[in-house]
């Protein structure tokens, strides 16, 4: 892998941190709060591709783990790994990884296309991994978590539809750029 492709990763780990500073908005019923966090997510899978996106998390989240307060709402340190959020945490690098993938996959980056690649890729992944882990941290039953989880669905589609727009538009946009290029 090439310096441009660290350089690349760390940007947009950059810009994860940046999402941060925007506040969480809490819910009374559960732990886990809405984060704009998430369309970083979708935006690092759908422009830099499964591996760099991927890594883009992988920095973000050993950035967090060293202490920088870069989640939402300020948080930061290892103790964030153990309470609810841990399992969507960790599922930031499969989400990206998985938008990317679909993303590359696609015979041409529509918005269509890039949608359904961040719905599956940057919410049912999430999901799919943060559920139970919220779950086992907190002692609530499974299906509870899930329907709790819902409220947030409404949200992240409106993310995914955002993703959508922007990262059609920024792949065509740095592809003219000489030095970005994204690694195979």
């Amino acid at each position: 892998m090439k310096t441009i492709h660290w350089i690349q990763a760390a940007m947009f780990a950059a810009i994860m941190g940046v999402l941060g500073f925007l506040p969480p908005i809490p819910l009374s019923f559960t732990p886990v709060p809405i984060s704009f966090q998430t369309i970083g997510v979708m935006i690092a899978g759908g422009v830099l591709g499964a591996r760099l996106g991927a890594l883009s998390q992988v920095i973000f989240l050993l950035t967090v783990a060293a202490g920088a307060p870069l989640l939402a709402g300020g948080r930061g340190g290892l103790a964030v790994f153990a309470g609810p959020s841990a399992g969507f945490l960790i599922s930031w690098i499969a989400g990206a990884f998985v938008v990317g993938l679909l993303v590359d996959k696609a015979a041409k980056v529509t918005v269509k296309r890039t949608f359904v690649a961040n719905v599956v890729g940057g919410v049912a992944v999430l999901y799919a991994i943060g559920i139970p882990v919220q779950s086992a941290v907190t002692g609530v039953a499974l299906q509870e978590v899930a329907i709790a989880s819902m409220a947030f669905i409404p949200g992240d589609l409106l993310k995914s539809v955002a993703a959508a727009l922007l990262v059609p538009k920024l792949r065509t946009a740095l592809q003219a750029v000489p030095s970005f290029r994204r690694a195979a």
